[in-house]
């Protein structure tokens, strides 16, 4: 049986862990609300950004009557011989498996599509870790190159979460975009963690170029969470003080909503095309942005659900160790009364 004062040292470390475990679920459940926050926030202007756009496809000739095809390059589809995938983790652990599935859904992305050329550019150090043990690093291709067909890892984006912001993601649209529209590269795609609430998640590979349809997610791939997930997160929020539902914007999508679909004729500063031309890279960009917010706060609500359950299971173990020490304890006693016992009656 194990010493009582090995025991005590044990329930004393594990004490101290469940504190920082506590401590730690305590903090990402408040950076969990103000990612909320941030993400509802950008909600407005990425919904009238898509509204205004809607109603210029009505009133502009964006493909050309004679031939069909569209005026603008993002719009333009080719075979998908040269992809670009964006793939969305966390620079730190702790999060339980928030990472590893995402890394398994970019996996699987590329073995779905094994025999092309895909370049991977990584947000997040986790990822990157992971991709460069894996793919060799290259520089980005051009539309003339004739590297042979494979995986490759062209940039990373490292420490960019702590503040994440619109400048970030206009400055990787920008890049994504020019070589959209050089023929570098055929399509985009966006992988990360989808976020409406703790218990409403899901890892999706998202078609960011070339654009289908304005105002349309175009999922290449998507796995929502499991039933046991949802339970562990729940029971995370409701000690966190977190709520589980998304937030009401049905008034206000509605409201923007009608600009599109109002029967006005808008008198616009510029062309309508020119204006069109001018806001499709913004919607690119807030596509982006819109990735970048939600990654974060899954992320955080991953890391506060991992900590809730290492908070529960140091609990148990200390239980089980308070139980392990009385039993040593009451075993000693036991030993020495009968020693006791002994002793007096063979004298």
């Amino acid at each position: 049986m194990a010493n009582i004062l090995d025991i005590r040292r044990r329930i004393r470390s594990v004490t101290n862990t469940r504190q920082i475990t506590k401590a730690m679920k305590m903090v990402s459940a408040a950076k969990l609300r103000r990612a909320q926050e941030r993400a509802l926030a950008a909600r407005p202007y990425a919904q009238m950004l898509t509204n205004v756009l809607k109603s210029l496809v009505s009133r502009a000739e964006i493909y050309d009557p004679e031939t069909g095809e569209p005026k603008h390059p993002l719009l333009a589809q080719r075979p998908e011989n040269n992809l670009l995938l964006i793939v969305v983790t966390g620079d730190k652990g702790l999060a339980g498996a928030f990472n590893t599935n995402i890394l398994k859904a970019a996996m699987r992305f590329l073995q779905a599509l094994a025999g092309k050329n895909i370049e991977i550019e990584a947000i997040g150090r986790k990822g990157r870790d992971f991709l460069r043990r894996r793919y060799p690093t290259a520089a980005p291709r051009t539309a003339d190159s004739q590297d042979p067909a494979g995986i490759t890892l062209i940039g990373e984006q490292i420490g960019v979460f702590s503040k994440i912001d619109y400048a970030l993601a206009s400055a990787i649209a920008d890049r994504v975009i020019e070589r959209y529209a050089n023929t570098d590269i055929d399509a985009v795609y966006l992988v990360y963690n989808e976020f409406k609430s703790v218990i409403s998640q899901r890892l999706v590979v998202e078609k960011v170029l070339p654009i289908e349809q304005v105002g349309e997610i175009s999922v290449a791939q998507a796995e929502a969470m499991g039933e046991e997930e949802r339970k562990r997160a729940l029971e995370a929020a409701k000690g966190a003080g977190v709520s589980i539902r998304p937030a009401d914007t049905r008034e206000a999508d509605a409201t923007a909503a009608k600009f599109a679909a109002a029967a006005v004729d808008y008198i616009y500063e510029q062309p309508a095309g020119d204006l069109f031309r001018s806001l499709l890279p913004k919607y690119v960009g807030i596509q982006i942005f819109r990735g970048l917010l939600e990654s974060v706060a899954a992320e955080h609500a991953a890391r506060m659900t991992a900590m809730d359950a290492a908070t529960s299971n140091a609990t148990d173990m200390i239980d089980s160790l308070t139980l392990a020490m009385n039993r040593a304890r009451q075993a000693k006693i036991t030993k020495e009364i009968i020693e006791i016992v002994s002793g007096a009656a063979a004298s």
